[in-house]
């Protein structure tokens, strides 16, 4: 049975023979292993071409910004899942990304979407009404801790100021901003998942893979999280905190 479009039975990413490995057009171990760090190579991967300068800096100061904010949600459920089933590092791993949705986490994506949406119409005003008529959030701004303004977007945003970087989204997240008080009653400050989007598209990364950025950074927490979780344990502390402050109110 035929199913979806199957016209296209190629792969640019990688081939390998008994002699050679090959990714992206070049010799794994000839030109990439010991000659490429990381994110040069998560970045080649992704688009098929090796970054600048200035895109693999902006790059890393994302993956810095989004990896690590202390006993959020994802590395929760990880370290629980690692205190329930500590043979299956892999599975702790995979529970931490799996919520990587909307509110958490995957928050930058749904953000840079809306950003090429308001980008691609140049009306920030309509575009957060129509949110706020289907009572949507607006994303990429608020955040529940950091109300007087998130420090990892200020600096992003400031650092994308100071390489000349900026242009059609970080100019659409400066413009809905300035629109917000207007429209929904309020200023609300850019957070991390606003800024993230805002730049990466400005220096040219994929709208398509933004995700990517926050699971690529998070897996590097969760691998932290779960190595002190062997060492000092709190997966059952947690749970049984959790157990404790929720009431029971069925019948």
């Amino acid at each position: 049975m035929r199913i979806g479009k199957q016209d296209a039975p190629f792969t640019a990413i990688c081939t390998s023979d008994a002699h050679c490995i090959t990714v992206r057009g070049k010799d794994l171990t000839g030109e990439i292993i010991g000659n490429t760090d990381f994110t040069t190579y998560f970045w080649m991967l992704v688009t098929g071409v090796v970054p600048s300068e200035t895109q693999k800096f902006f790059a890393n100061a994302v993956l810095c910004a989004i990896a690590e904010h202390g006993l959020v949600p994802s590395v929760v459920a990880a370290r629980m899942t690692y205190a329930a089933a500590p043979e299956a590092f892999h599975g702790a791993v995979a529970a931490g990304l799996l919520g990587c949705g909307s509110v958490v986490l995957g928050s930058a994506e749904v953000a840079g979407r809306f950003l090429a949406q308001v980008v691609a119409s140049g009306d920030p005003a309509a575009a957060v009404l129509a949110l706020r008529a289907e009572k949507k959030a607006i994303p990429g701004f608020g955040h529940p801790q950091h109300s007087e303004g998130d420090p990892r977007a200020n600096l992003l945003l400031k650092l994308a100021a100071e390489h000349g970087v900026e242009g059609p989204h970080i100019t659409a997240l400066r413009a809905i901003q300035a629109a917000l008080p207007e429209t929904i009653g309020r200023p609300l400050p850019i957070n991390v998942n606003g800024a993230i989007p805002a730049v990466m598209l400005d220096v040219g990364f994929p709208l398509a893979a933004l995700k990517g950025i926050s699971l690529l950074a998070r897996t590097a927490s969760l691998i932290g999280h779960l190595q002190e979780e062997t060492e000092r344990p709190i997966g059952f502390i947690m749970s049984g905190a959790a157990a404790a402050s929720i009431g029971y109110d069925g019948p």
